[in-house]
């Protein structure tokens, strides 16, 4: 059976004298310390942008086509502020996924001076990625966008331009169970709206002169019918807000279904600690098992509190998992747990 590339990469990447020191020379202009993560792909900025648009416009539609015109102030007000709430921490969830480091492995740090400096033991080997010129940790992706490897690289997510990895999996799960939450929450408001306006405002839009006659309105209030009637629906006409409120209708139905989906996912990788990439594999497992509530403690902090729902509150994983300490022997395992070099 003939080989492809990625798989051929893989096997060689399995013989420890792949690693070839001499080749790799660290970055000739290392990024400052605390330098802002963030990564210059077209496609991802390209659909980030697109993600805070959809916000942006659902934000506008459900303020101004449906709340505040409405004289139910109290509806407004309790509406305005959860849908509001949900849509701040969606957007602050998605700048954090975007903007923290993923777990990127050193790049070009397989140098003769820095294999000496593991201090190996005898049988011990260490593996090199052929794309970055790294030493690989155990359990560590490359990503072809980011260049970099990827510890715990579960995948790379354009609508965040970043991969999900072991540092920033939180902010990307409650980025995508924040804006489920105000889809499902914008789809509920639009069916009351459309209940409540078809027959208060809208029905007088579409008389005729007799009919408008018998119902003694004049042409003027039929122009007008949203300045004249009891109950305002909409600052617009009816065909507009209409097609607003379609418009939303499906944003809001195609997100919801798609974010569910993610987020179940990711929390299904997490309980069972095993990334995207590592179930698209199928690769075998050489990692400690660790209860489910342990697993969600490594990714959303320990112990558990409220600070678990908010994307500004960074978790303390060292303390959530017990394993952290005997993390750097894994990037130094022996022949028999060896894992390959991953692309994806």
């Amino acid at each position: 059976m003939m080989l492809i590339p990625t798989h051929h990469f893989r096997d060689i990447e399995r013989k420890p004298e792949y690693l070839q020191p001499e080749k790799c020379v660290p970055p000739p202009y290392p990024g400052p310390v605390g330098t802002m993560w963030f990564i210059r792909d077209g496609c991802g900025i390209a659909c980030a942008i697109v993600t805070w648009f959809l916000v942006l416009y659902a934000e506008f539609v459900v303020l101004f086509v449906m709340l505040i015109p409405s004289r139910d102030y109290v509806y407004s007000i309790i509406n305005g502020i959860v849908f509001n709430l949900l849509a701040f921490l969606a957007l602050a969830s998605h700048c954090r996924a975007m903007l923290t480091d993923p777990g990127a492995v050193p790049k070009g740090n397989a140098t003769k001076e820095f294999i000496e400096s593991l201090q190996l033991k005898p049988g011990q080997v260490v593996y090199k990625c052929p794309k970055c010129c790294s030493i690989k940790p155990d359990r560590a992706h490359h990503c072809s966008v980011c260049k970099r490897c990827i510890r715990k690289m579960d995948h790379h997510c354009p609508w965040v331009n970043n991969c999900v990895g072991e540092n920033n999996q939180k902010y990307f799960v409650l980025f995508t169970m924040y804006i489920a939450l105000i889809s499902l929450h914008a789809l509920i408001m639009v069916g009351f709206h459309f209940l409540h306006c078809f027959e208060e405002d809208w029905t007088t839009y579409g008389l005729n002169r007799e009919e408008m006659a018998e119902a003694g309105i004049s042409l003027h209030e039929k122009m007008q019918p949203l300045n004249v009637s009891s109950t305002e629906c909409s600052s617009f006409s009816p065909p507009t807000t209409v097609i607003l409120l379609i418009l939303l209708c499906f944003e809001g139905l195609l997100f919801l279904i798609f974010t569910s989906v993610m987020f179940g996912t990711q929390v299904h990788s997490i309980c069972t600690d095993e990334t995207g990439i590592e179930q698209l594999k199928k690769e075998e497992r050489r990692w400690a098992k660790k209860t489910k509530w342990m697993n969600m403690k490594a990714v959303f902090g320990h112990p558990f509190s409220l600070s678990w729902a908010s994307p500004f509150a960074t978790p303390d994983q060292g303390k959530a998992d017990p394993y952290q300490a005997s993390s750097a022997s894994n990037e130094r395992t022996s022949p028999g747990s060896a894992r390959g070099a991953g692309s994806q």
